[in-house]
């Protein structure tokens, strides 16, 4: 304890960690290349779920949540940055329908008890907006919900900042100071920083990060992922919109409100790793991703396919906006949480594969833990319970990762 912290990026993951490690003592210093929140943090959808494949991020995600209902006495602010619509994840096949009915009792056993599956008669009398002849069920969690990311980012800097972390922005890494395996120093346009430990929260940046520290290369790919905006109109009111879940269509295709007048929609897609992007990129729209490019634009076609399991979309009036961002996507879409390999005093929290903002305080859990511990873990505390965090070591097997992604 009492050790100096060094972490590298000012997003979610980040000022969360840089909270928890100086709520335990450490003198901790923030280095961000851009300003608060400048990377995929701002650019997320920002959903949050417990209903996951994998059971450690089940119990990681369950933990999450009760951070983020406790935000204010957890960490600080006024505002509660989790807004729990739910999660409900449609389904079309008998086998998608087997699949998650056996999911969801994994994920009871990993103690989330409001997790349950619909049958198609019990979906519609809940959720009569959705379309009978297109699905035979679903599972739901009213527990889910998405975030208020700049919230989040914010108030934990500013937490961070009353605990006395030095916040250092415009101060991109340009070198490094090593003994050996050990880094001593970050060297930045803004001074030289001393740490005893290193912690890498800067996600699609990591690998560009590694290879100026001489850490280990990870398999993370910079993928662009894009979010649309369609302006609410029709028979759907601006309460019922506000009060809908995240519904997750049996495609992939999701959606969510963003408020009472204003639906999110999201859709991954086939990319290519974007490995030398720069902040600029994060924004760049490509034209068959925009919502001007016209109906066969990949935006007209993730509304349409919403449409066809919620009909009243159909009637909404048109899509208003296109955003962009990078997930850092790794193979079996686990996230690397551990000590690096090659570098004995620097930790990796890095590859979320769009999972970030949600995993955000069980990360500043896991970070925390391994400062403290001074070596890799097999298990955290949280919940009463011991989490492993085998799933997201270092140099595991990467043949059996997360089914349930979006």
């Amino acid at each position: 304890m009492g050790q100096r912290a060094v972490v590298i990026g000012a997003g979610i993951t980040g000022t969360l960690v840089a909270h928890a490690l100086a709520t335990r003592g450490w003198t901790v210093t923030v280095l961000e290349a851009q300003h608060v929140g400048a990377g995929s943090s701002s650019r997320t959808a920002a959903g949050i779920r417990q209903q996951f494949s994998t059971p450690e991020t089940v119990m990681g995600m369950r933990y999450a949540v009760d951070q983020y209902r406790n935000f204010p006495e957890r960490v600080g602010g006024a505002e509660v940055p989790i807004v729990q619509n739910g999660y409900l994840f449609l389904l079309a096949t008998q086998e998608a329908v087997a699949a998650a009915q056996a999911r969801a009792r994994m994920q009871q056993a990993c103690g989330l008890a409001d997790v349950e599956y619909l049958d198609v008669g019990e979906l519609v009398t809940r959720f009569p907006w959705v379309a009978r002849h297109a699905v035979l069920g679903a599972t739901w969690c009213p527990s889910d919900g998405f975030l208020h990311p700049a919230t989040v980012y914010n108030e934990a800097a500013a937490a961070a900042q009353r605990l006395g972390v030095e916040l250092v922005q415009r101060a991109p890494v340009t070198g490094v100071e090593r003994s050996g395996a050990t880094i001593d120093a970050l060297l930045t346009p803004r001074g030289r920083f001393v740490a005893d430990v290193v912690i890498d929260a800067t996600n699609a940046w990591s690998p560009r990060l590694a290879r100026l520290l001489g850490a280990t290369e990870l398999p993370i790919a910079p993928l662009k992922r894009y979010l649309w905006f369609a302006e609410r109109a029709g028979s759907m009111g601006g309460e019922a919109l506000a009060a809908m879940p995240l519904v997750i269509a049996p495609g992939g295709a999701y959606c969510r409100p963003e408020s009472g007048a204003s639906m999110l929609m999201g859709w991954a897609h086939e990319a290519l790793p974007e490995p030398d992007f720069d902040y600029e990129d994060q924004d760049r729209i490509e034209p068959g991703f925009s919502h001007r490019s016209g109906a066969e634009s990949v935006a007209y076609e993730t509304w349409a396919t919403l449409a066809e399991v919620v009909p009243q979309l159909e009637e909404f009036a048109g899509i208003t906006s296109t955003t962009a961002g990078f997930y850092a996507t790794t193979p079996d879409h686990n996230p690397f949480l551990g000590y690096d390999p090659e570098v004995k005093n620097l930790i990796r929290l890095v590859g979320f594969s769009g999972h970030g903002a949600m995993f955000g305080p069980f990360t500043a859990l896991i970070g925390a833990s391994l400062a403290d511990a001074g070596r890799n873990m097999t298990h955290v505390s949280a919940l009463g319970r011991d989490i492993s965090i085998d799933a997201f070591r270092i140099g595991r097997e990467l043949r059996h990762g997360e089914l349930l992604v979006i």
